[in-house]
């Protein structure tokens, strides 16, 4: 038995509160279980298979893993009377299939997924909508009507609103690479205007692709401009600082967390699927910034030679960390998450960052596991919070480790990749991949390590010490 005061914090972190992810285990629905519903009954199932597939599909949407679909998906299944169902979950589809006993044919619905948002108001929403069948029972009609309504709700707050977080997003980056005022004013109105265009020929269409080469192509121009000018001007500006915080606003939206826990937790191919679409989003993004830098090139218009890795002083340590914490509350804000995520991610990533920072200036372990020991921590501390936010722990440790992207190593690669130096280019250009894959993989640690401490034996509600004592022991997943 841990000491009180260990128990008391304990119960201060986590509290009765878990993430829904972490209680939709078999057996935990809190009202009376459901009457099976009956075999014969085609339009009952269709209706509870249909409902599953639609919140499945708004999860896999904004990024939520192949396996925590697929456990969601079975919950909801479950909660109305139907059990015995398999649930095919990849990259743009949802699959359920009801089994009726051996002498029926299986029941089966389909959800295509062809769209990709950041909204995370919209995950929340649903994500409330689980707890609400799992408490209350609501009846199927009142699920669908509810998950229409969510589905076709506009956005929180007005784009502006959206455009500015992404701008003050970027902005927190260059703080964190260490940037000064100047930098963080230009890296804001670029990263503007990089939105506001995209968005623009996202309504006519485009594909993603070919917004992520115009996004490069604008991260590039105004800070090369602005640093070839500098000598007239009488200021000084690091042009790096402000197109690696533009590739990191370019990368953000990718689904480099879905991708590899997918991968590492047992689905494969959606997982490889969700890497390619990051690979070729980032080839995108290399393709806008490299033609960019040639087309300077061909006006006269040079880029100053990268040679050396950037320094992190120890007295600029408050600065960049307090940048990396507005990064990502501006990130949670950007993806229209509900304002009350703000905070928290605010925290996530300060922690995020200051161990990243605090890593690399104490300890010679290069940014590859810098960056993944901060992304467990990352991880593990977003869950926990999460859950006394009531915030889906997937908003919180995305915006976490939003800071922490390789933006700075991918312009470094490509830069060495243009200026004949072939060696030095490669190498950043793997760095890169393996800080993304160091940041995926540790958040993936840190919310399975979160969700091992949901229910300490103290924090059980069987346990005399546990609030609420009594009520009926739930049975865990193991």
């Amino acid at each position: 038995m841990l000491p009180e005061y260990i128990q008391r914090s304990l119960r201060r972190i986590t509290g009765t509160r878990q993430a829904t992810i972490d209680t939709i285990e078999p057996g935990t629905i809190a009202v009376s279980p459901r009457r099976p519903i009956d075999r014969f009954d085609v339009g009952a199932i269709t209706e509870v298979l249909d409902l599953a597939t639609k919140i499945g599909a708004v999860l896999l949407d904004s990024g939520t893993s192949a396996r925590d679909t697929q456990a969601q998906v079975e919950f909801v299944a479950g909660a109305y009377g139907i059990e015995d169902v398999d649930v095919d979950v990849t990259y743009n589809r949802i699959m359920v299939s009801a089994r009726r006993g051996a002498t029926l044919p299986p029941i089966t619905t389909m959800q295509q997924v062809d769209y990709r948002s950041l909204d995370f108001t919209r995950l929340a929403d649903i994500d409330r909508l689980i707890r609400h069948i799992r408490n209350s029972g609501i009846t199927p009609s009142t699920a669908h009507r509810m998950v229409d309504k969510i589905v076709a709700a506009p956005h929180p707050y007005p784009h502006w609103v959206s455009t500015c977080a992404w701008g003050a997003m970027a902005s927190g980056v260059s703080l964190l690479l260490g940037g000064g005022l100047l930098v963080a004013v230009v890296t804001f109105l670029t990263t503007v205007v990089i939105v506001a265009v995209n968005r623009r020929i996202n309504r006519l269409g485009t594909p993603v692709f070919f917004q992520q080469v115009l996004g490069g192509f604008i991260a590039v121009v105004p800070a090369a401009v602005i640093s070839e000018l500098s000598d007239r001007l009488g200021v000084h500006m690091v042009p790096s600082q402000v197109i690696a915080a533009g590739i990191v606003v370019l990368l953000s939206g990718l689904p480099l967390v879905g991708s590899l826990q997918d991968a590492i937790t047992g689905a494969p191919i959606t997982g490889v699927a969700r890497f390619f679409e990051l690979l070729l989003m980032t080839a995108g993004i290399i393709a806008g910034v490299g033609t960019a830098i040639r087309v300077l090139e061909g006006v006269g218009i040079y880029l100053p030679t990268l040679t050396t890795l950037t320094r992190f002083d120890a007295v600029d340590l408050p600065i960049q960390v307090a940048g990396g914490a507005i990064a990502s509350a501006a990130y949670a804000v950007a993806s229209y998450a509900e304002l009350r995520a703000a905070p928290v991610a605010f925290l996530s990533g300060a922690i995020g960052s200051a161990i990243a920072l605090g890593v690399l200036l104490w300890a010679p372990v290069g940014p590859v596991i810098a960056d993944g020991i901060a992304a467990v921590l990352v991880g593990l501390v977003g869950g926990l919070l999460a859950r006394r936010a009531l915030t889906p722990p997937q908003v919180v440790a995305v915006a976490g480790i939003t800071p922490l992207l390789p933006g700075l190593a991918v312009y470094r690669g490509l830069y060495g990749l243009l200026s004949e130096q072939t060696l030095s280019g490669i190498t950043w250009m793997a760095s890169a991949l393996g800080i993304g894959c160091a940041l995926a993989a540790g958040v993936t640690l840190g919310e399975f390590i979160a969700r091992t401490l949901r229910r300490p034996s103290f924090l059980r509600e069987d346990h005399p010490h546990t609030w609420g004592s009594g009520r009926r022991r739930r049975r865990s997943g193991g």
